[in-house]
């Protein structure tokens, strides 16, 4: 028998005539994935597998399940298409563990084939019962589930089956541009929309001295760790002090989160379009602050005509908290260094600001030109080198 491992594509099977370009993007992904590995990758319409040698089979499982776009991941055996055959390595495959109770379950993907599946698995399970002594058949609770999958060239058998992390594969969707904060949220976010196929960029709003270097080099850790799922990070550091600043000096206390997310999606929206990104991505959730009720919401969003995506906008803390600590972003996103979102919060900020009041603030400050600078003078980061890259987005 040989050994493989076997990617299911799940949610992927949905797409019909553009499945070939899912498949494609996947296959690329996984490739990338494995560069370091001296495996052989095949695919096909509904399976894709690796030839992985002598390698360790939990070491490549480990690095796929760091790719979105994998329903499963199966570590089989390839056996020939002839029932004798099929008996014999189940046989052989099941022997070599320890269980009372089993069941089998068959796939024929081949219609061809002399036996229909209930046949397969009934004879398939009656050869094993005649090898391998004091074992017996539960098909509701077994200890364990010998599946056999019929395919056109081959058939392949295996016990053991991982969840992977579904969804689309990275970049399938293109580019979107996240606003990493360094908090707890953010990252999750740009974790979600890999998910959906996005890939990422970031920007991160810098405002020396009120926060510090600290604070930066967080950020840009919590961008490393999300490049593992498929996105060669960008992230954009815009300096926000002068602006930030202004806002303090001359805004209504009430109003500076409102004037300031303002502020920070007029720059987005132009990194984003700089950077042909087509959404924008935060990891705003629905009254978790001021900021983010929707009649803020509506508010802040009135200066973009970019799409806005909030992927933890219906989840609850708890649930965020969660999928951080999945992603091993959340002990990064404690560390307790301020950003530019928890300096000069006033104690009663606004939750249902007025967008004229909004309006009329911001005509005291010269913004366009404060903007025009902070865009100017951005700090373009190659987060999986660790290089800044000194030529202007503009």
């Amino acid at each position: 028998m040989e050994k493989l491992v076997m990617i299911k594509y799940g949610e992927l099977t949905t797409k019909k005539d553009n499945l070939k370009v899912f498949v494609d993007k996947l296959y690329n992904n996984v490739n990338n994935k494995l560069k370091d590995y001296d495996v052989v990758i095949t695919k096909n319409k509904v399976r894709m597998f690796i030839d992985i040698k002598d390698y360790d089979e939990n070491e490549i499982i480990s690095k796929l399940n760091e790719v979105f776009g994998i329903h499963s991941i199966v570590v089989c055996y390839k056996t020939e298409k002839s029932l004798d055959k099929i008996i014999y390595d189940s046989v052989n495959l099941l022997k070599k563990g320890k269980f009372n109770t089993f069941k089998v379950e068959t796939n024929r993907a081949d219609k061809t084939f002399p036996y229909n599946s209930m046949e397969i698995s009934k004879l398939v399970g009656a050869g094993i019962l005649k090898n391998i002594p004091d074992i017996k058949v539960d098909v509701h609770n077994p200890e364990i589930t010998l599946h056999i999958e019929i395919r056109l060239e081959y058939s392949y058998i295996y016990t053991k089956e991982i969840k992977g992390l579904g969804g689309y594969p990275t970049g399938i969707q293109g580019k979107g541009l996240l606003m990493l904060s360094g908090g707890i949220d953010s990252p999750v976010a740009g974790f979600l929309a890999n998910k959906r196929g996005i890939d990422i960029d970031c920007i991160y709003f810098d405002s020396p001295p009120h926060t510090s270097i600290e604070a930066k080099n967080k950020v840009i850790t919590l961008a490393k760790k999300l490049t593992k799922y498929g996105s060669n990070i960008n992230l954009y550091v815009v300096p926000f002090t002068e602006l930030q600043e202004e806002i303090y000096k001359n805004i209504d206390s009430t109003y500076m989160i409102t004037i300031m997310r303002r502020m920070m999606y007029r720059i987005a929206t132009l990194v984003a379009k700089k950077t042909k990104s087509k959404v924008i991505i935060n990891g705003e959730s629905i009254g978790q602050v001021a900021s983010q009720t929707l009649t803020s919401m509506y508010v802040i969003n009135n200066v973009t005509n970019m799409p806005i995506i909030r992927p933890v906008s219906c989840l609850d803390k708890l649930e965020i908290i969660e999928i951080a600590k999945k992603i091993d972003t959340y002990e990064t996103s404690i560390i307790p260094f301020e950003d530019c979102c928890t300096i000069f919060v006033p104690k009663h900020p606004v939750i249902n600001p007025n967008l004229d009041k909004c309006i009329e603030y911001e005509s005291l400050i010269d913004y366009d030109n404060m903007i025009d600078k902070a865009i100017n003078n951005i700090e373009k980061i190659e987060v999986k080198k660790y290089k800044i890259v000194e030529n202007k987005l503009l």
